[in-house]
């Protein structure tokens, strides 16, 4: 992952489009609450679209996840890029973490644990139902796969425990409460970092969270978020595979 600060006067999405550009990003996941244009406004919202209520368009914060963790294997998140226009008044602080270094953790800590994440029905996303009925089928899958384009790894992950089934067996009931341990407050591995006007994040979709924030009314927090189909391009996210031998 890295961090940004653009130097454009004005933050728009065209900001956000250059960038991903840039780095090969160019297929947007067009998910249901993005604008038309496959772009997300992350901001607080009351509205009745959806958003009003859903957790990222709420102050409240964000557990640790990789984005699009309930998609099916077709539509891999591979990418994302959050973009600040406004910050909050207060609060609002992003923590990350990369992937790599959880499946390395993981593995150090016992191989079986990690073989119990990488199994295909390791955790499961139940249905999202709305008042006419199931709106996405329920998405089993792994913690952690290789790409098989690539050879790249993946991670899917949420610690969000309504929004999660997991495997009832003991190896992957072990791995899911390493992790949970291991992406505490006290990981030195976690970058959290306070984004400002013009400043962005682009990762290979690492694990991120968000702290509960505070509004200033007359400028409340704006933040534009686009996900990828892609992986970031180039020598800096290239295929050094530290993940593979540690």
């Amino acid at each position: 992952m890295v961090v940004y600060r653009s130097t454009r006067g004005v933050q728009d999405k065209h900001t956000v489009r250059a960038v991903g550009r840039q780095l090969g990003l160019h297929r947007l996941d067009a998910n249901w609450l993005a604008d038309e244009d496959g772009i997300s406004s992350i901001a607080v919202s009351a509205a009745s679209d959806g958003r009003g209520g859903y957790i990222p368009y709420t102050n409240r914060p964000l557990k640790w996840h990789t984005d699009g963790y309930y998609q099916p294997e077709g539509q891999r998140i591979r990418a994302m890029l959050l973009h600040c226009v406004r910050p909050a008044a207060s609060g609002g602080v992003n923590a990350l973490l990369d992937h790599e270094l959880a499946y390395i953790a993981l593995r150090d800590a016992s191989p079986r644990w990690l073989r119990a994440l990488m199994a295909p029905d390791a955790m499961i996303i139940p249905a999202r139902v709305d008042d006419n009925g199931a709106v996405r089928a329920a998405q089993p899958g792994p913690v952690f796969s290789i790409d098989a384009d690539d050879g790249t790894l993946h991670m899917r992950y949420t610690a969000r425990t309504r929004s999660i089934e997991w495997k009832s067996d003991t190896a992957t009931l072990k791995a899911a409460a390493f992790l949970e341990r291991y992406l505490s407050d006290d990981n030195a591995d976690v970058l959290r970092l306070q984004l400002t006007p013009g400043m962005g994040i682009v990762s290979n979709n690492v694990l991120h969270d968000r702290s509960a924030f505070v509004d200033d009314p007359d400028a409340p927090r704006l933040i534009y978020r686009a996900r990828y189909l892609d992986r970031v391009a180039g020598p800096v996210f290239g295929a050094e595979a530290s993940w593979r031998n540690g």
